[in-house]
């Protein structure tokens, strides 16, 4: 039987993922950050009053970082490097995008890179694509903040169809 890999950035937060990306931006060492170095700044960063709460009261009904991270220590081990678990995907309605532009035959002999589906949205893809009923008119309003915001983060030259969410 062959294995799929699993994706283990999908099983954290979205919170906990940015967390660990500035973490591991900020930090100037020559180790990789652990699942166990998160756990203990995330917890140095918390009042103490909330970490003498979380001891006794372990029953909160949104589930905290530190709950989050314990599991994900018991699950993969203290040393996992904790860059692992940075998400690094597309929204639903950036995703649709990028597949939109992915089959335009303008980009059929290229790699589609960041910078690519910049421009096809500066190009109006975006409101084509709402004028079709393919993304909501609130939706195509955020697309290019976040497409600037992987391409601040992954450079103008990514691959594009790396940050496509399946769903």
């Amino acid at each position: 039987m062959i294995h799929q890999p699993i994706d283990i950035s999908t099983r954290i937060s979205p919170e906990l993922s940015q967390i660990i990306e500035r973490l591991s931006n900020d930090l100037d060492s020559e180790e990789p950050l652990t699942l166990s170095d998160v756990r203990r700044i995330v917890a140095e960063m918390l009042p103490s009053s909330f970490n003498e709460s979380e001891a006794r009261h372990r029953f909160d009904v949104d589930e905290s970082l530190l709950d989050e991270l314990d599991a994900l220590v018991e699950e993969y081990g203290d040393h996992a490097a904790a860059i692992e678990f940075v998400q690094h995907e597309a929204s639903e309605a950036l995703s649709r995008v990028i597949e939109t532009v992915a089959g335009e035959e303008t980009y059929a002999e290229i790699p589609l890179t960041l910078a690519a589906v910049r421009e096809a949205l500066m190009s109006g893809v975006a409101s084509r694509l709402t004028g079709e009923g393919a993304l909501e008119e609130d939706e195509e309003a955020t697309l290019l903040e976040e497409l600037d915001g992987l391409i601040d983060r992954y450079g103008a030259l990514a691959l594009a169809e790396d940050f496509v969410r399946f769903e």
